[in-house]
């Protein structure tokens, strides 16, 4: 191939504006994606009957489908309980959650596709940032590219891996050359070296690399607790029998120890939560009790209370359970000028007032006897479920947001089966990807983990038609024989240079051509082409259509590749960050790449 074709200077006019449109972010990249579908149909490069073809791709369908998995384990709080466990274990330091996460992802990416293992771990990874205050985008990116990363590990972690040993066979045929096939294996040492250098890159120089943005569209509760100077710790306390407690109602004791609010009584395993004025305490007790921490431990210590740390209150501290709300008294309402006591809140909706709001000042002194007036606000401590009855009464407007459901844990079992029936197809079948996920999502649907309409919302169609337009451009690269022209232009100017030079040169070509076709048309086109070089410098073909495959990973520059535009709406991030960071992990990734590959391969 001599000359650039009319069609071929078309597509690079066509993927340079691409990339301008990118990085300039003149429009949203999703829109900016749309905009390059559009233009490659209008020059009749790509047919029209497929340029949407994208849409119904294998990727596409299974970023869809592993969404919705995603969607339904967090639905029934399995996520939640991961995020606990890693923050027990992490602690609350930014590094230490960064490369805990990272690992986790990396090391479930190793034996699943990378999109699936970053989808699982985008609302773990969120419970994470909301329980320890570090930023989303801070744990996002170096999340995404773990699970990238990962891919790297075994022969059967991502499509370029997958395909790896047929091209080689492929190209042995042709070349007249025995190779032997490569084992599942056989990248492991180098791929847990890029990992682990990928990892460590952002737990040493993430503050520098990573950036600190609030994702648009969030819309973060106030911290309803430090806005009211309010003190929702609850602590636990066993009644023993002579403490003066027993045998007094919930009424008197609030209203004689200043702060002190009963949440929950627990009698021989049976939770009362929110009690009314009447309940009677009784010896053996377990109480939960809310108030300023010097005022909780008086209290205690006057009362001869036990503290205990076999409460059952868990459900209590789950934010997904059970939180502080502002509720308006609506002006108009028939509870204006009533006395709090008569509105029987924890008798009628099972909520707790734990102060009264207003004109900029909280009353929390003698709160039964506070007479309402139009636009008070009440600070309670509520159950969700319970704050959805109290939301239905005219009289009252929460505006606190709140889960409309609590997890669905009864559904717990549906959840697993559907992960494991979609995780065990993927690993041990032939069956195509989006299929064997899809199986996962229909069990979620049909059991009722997820309704039809959690399912669609679970799903970011801005990521979904970011990568289904990006589809027809590399496509038009490809069919024009642009890629092919450029890569034996490349391959032939360095074939005179030492092998790692040459090395280095065809994992660079990977790379840009991974960032603007797909990293399984980069493997497709340059892996002959390698392998051919191979022989003609005298190196090991196997050896250098590894590097391909490997190299066809180091997708981190742009948003373009599955991970980085699943996590780019979540995380707030501009394509500017994706070039920041990109940089430098493309950078170290190359450089661990041919040094790691001349060691153990």
């Amino acid at each position: 191939m001599e000359a650039l074709t009319p069609d071929m200077i078309t597509v690079l006019v066509i993927l340079a504006s691409a990339i301008y449109l990118f990085v300039s972010e003149i429009v949203r990249i999703d829109v900016a994606a749309i905009i390059i579908m559009v233009a490659v149909g209008l020059t009749g490069l790509v047919d029209a009957g497929q340029l949407f073809n994208g849409f119904a791709s294998n990727a596409v369908i299974s970023i869809i489908a592993v969404m919705i998995l995603g969607a339904a384990l967090d639905r029934v709080g399995i996520m939640r309980r991961v995020a606990a466990f890693l923050l027990r274990i992490g602690g609350r330091t930014e590094g230490r959650i960064i490369s805990l996460i990272s690992g986790s992802v990396a090391g479930i990416s190793a034996f699943m596709q990378n999109i699936g293992a970053a989808a699982l771990f985008l609302p773990v990874s969120e419970r994470l940032a909301e329980r320890t205050g570090i930023s989303i985008s801070r744990i996002l990116m170096p999340m995404g590219f773990a699970a990238i990363l990962g891919g790297t590990i075994t022969l059967v972690a991502s499509g370029p891996l997958i395909l790896l040993n047929d091209l080689l066979a492929a190209s042995a045929q042709n070349l007249g050359v025995e190779i032997e096939p490569l084992g599942l294996f056989t990248p492991t040492p180098i791929g847990i070296a890029l990992t682990v250098a990928g990892i460590a890159m952002f737990a040493l120089a993430g503050k520098w690399l990573l950036p600190s943005v609030q994702p648009s569209g969030s819309t973060d509760a106030p911290d309803l607790a430090a806005t009211y100077g309010i003190d929702q710790t609850i602590h636990a306390f066993t009644v023993p029998g002579h403490s003066p407690l027993a045998g007094q109602n919930v009424q008197t004791i609030e209203a004689q120890r200043k702060g002190i609010v009963l949440l929950a009584i627990d009698r021989e395993n049976d939770l009362t939560r929110a009690p009314t004025a009447e309940h009677c305490i009784t010896a053996g007790d377990i109480l939960a009790v809310v108030g300023p921490t010097d005022h909780v431990e008086h209290f205690a210590r006057t009362e001869q209370l036990e503290p205990t740390s076999n409460a059952p209150f868990a459900a209590l501290h789950d934010d997904q359970h059970a939180g502080l709300a502002e509720v308006l008294v609506r002006p108009g309402s028939d509870i204006v000028g009533k006395r709090v006591i008569e509105l029987k809140l924890r008798a009628a909706f099972g909520v707790t007032l734990l102060g009264v709001h207003r004109r900029g000042t909280l009353l929390t002194d003698d709160l039964r006897q506070i007479v309402l007036e139009a636009g008070d606000v009440l600070v309670l401590f509520s159950p969700w479920e319970r704050l959805q009855t109290l939301a239905r009464e005219a009289a009252f407007v929460v505006l606190t947001d709140y889960p409309a459901e609590p997890p669905r844990t009864n559904k717990t079992p549906w959840a697993l089966l559907a992960f494991g029936v979609a995780l065990s197809l993927v690993i041990f079948s032939s069956m195509q990807l989006s299929l064997a996920l899809m199986v996962g999502a229909v069990i979620a649907l049909i059991s009722g983990v997820l309704t039809a309409d959690e399912a669609y919302r679970a799903v970011s169609w801005k990521t979904v038609f970011l990568l289904a337009a990006l589809i027809p451009l590399g496509q038009a690269v490809e069919d024009t024989g642009t890629a092919a022209w450029i890569a034996e232009r490349v391959i032939g100017l360095t074939s005179s240079f030492p092998t790692w030079g040459v090395q280095l040169t065809i994992a660079l070509l990977t790379t840009a051509f991974t960032l603007t076709i797909s990293n399984v048309g980069a493997t497709v086109l340059l892996v002959p082409l390698a392998a051919n070089v191979a022989v003609g410098v005298g190196a090991s073909p196997a050896q250098f259509g590894l590097i391909v495959a490997l190299a066809a990973s180091n997708a981190f520059l742009l948003p373009t590749h599955q991970v980085n535009a699943l996590l780019m709406g979540p995380g707030g991030y501009s394509v500017r960050d994706f070039l920041k960071a990109g940089t430098a992990m493309t950078i170290l990734f190359t450089a661990v790449l041919i040094i790691s590959v001349n060691i153990f391969a």
